[in-house]
């Protein structure tokens, strides 16, 4: 599905928008969308634009994009339209892909199936 084909799940914007209002990076999701399941923790959009700019400066050969990261940006949206997880995998099998975790931006209308919770980290 694409984000044409549905409305976003209310209770997952909820989610996205305690996470951007809270600049919180500890709640745990795990999401289905296009038939990949991504499991880690939500970061706030600019916590999570900086890290990837962060990132990419660092590259010798991406170096150029970071600024696309940093580059402020006019609110487009009056609730979030994405997710933004960091240390987050793409589950296959029973292995997670990065082993070390990565950064992925998730739009949340094409999320289908979701749930509270992180299949790679203890709480304990």
């Amino acid at each position: 599905m694409s984000t044409l084909d549905h409305a976003p799940d209310e209770l997952l914007v909820a989610i996205a928008a305690t996470v951007e209002s809270e600049q919180s990076n500890q709640m745990s999701l795990t999401v289905v969308t296009g038939g990949s399941v991504i499991t880690g923790r939500l970061a706030p959009e600019a916590v999570w634009r900086q890290r990837v700019a962060e990132v990419l400066t660092d590259s010798d050969s991406l170096g150029a994009f970071s600024g696309t990261f940093t580059t402020p940006r006019p609110p487009q949206h009056e609730h979030p339209t994405h997710l933004h997880f960091h240390v987050a995998r793409i589950l296959q099998g029973t292995t997670g892909i990065p082993e070390t975790g990565g950064m992925y931006r998730v739009a949340i209308a094409d999320v289908t199936a979701w749930t509270v919770g992180d299949f790679s980290y203890s709480d304990r």
